[in-house]
């Protein structure tokens, strides 16, 4: 290393430049999802594990997601579908 360095034509910023449409953020994420991410990048046989979150989140808000209520609404009907039996008329009785 020289001992001394010319900063004059030196700019303040990042040492990588942010493409448009992204923003550079601080996230906290659980280790857990970390690794995992890690690994799936790993397995792949290389590239970006922030690529791989990042579109795992694209794909989470790009899916519609049901309302708590109609989720709520469907799965009761659906277990009721299972207990209650229809009535038959009086007419299938007779017979």
């Amino acid at each position: 290393m020289r001992k001394q360095y010319d900063f004059t034509g030196a700019r303040r910023g990042a040492v990588v430049s942010v493409p448009k449409g992204k923003t550079r953020i601080t996230i906290r994420l659980d280790e857990e999802v970390l690794t995992w991410f890690r690994r799936q990048v790993h397995a792949a046989g290389g590239g970006s594990y922030q690529s791989l979150i990042n579109d795992a989140l694209l794909e989470f808000i790009g899916t519609k997601r049901e309302p708590v209520e109609a989720i709520v609404r469907r799965v009761v009907r659906e277990e009721l579908r299972h207990v209650v039996t229809p009535k038959r008329s009086r007419k299938a009785k007779a017979a």
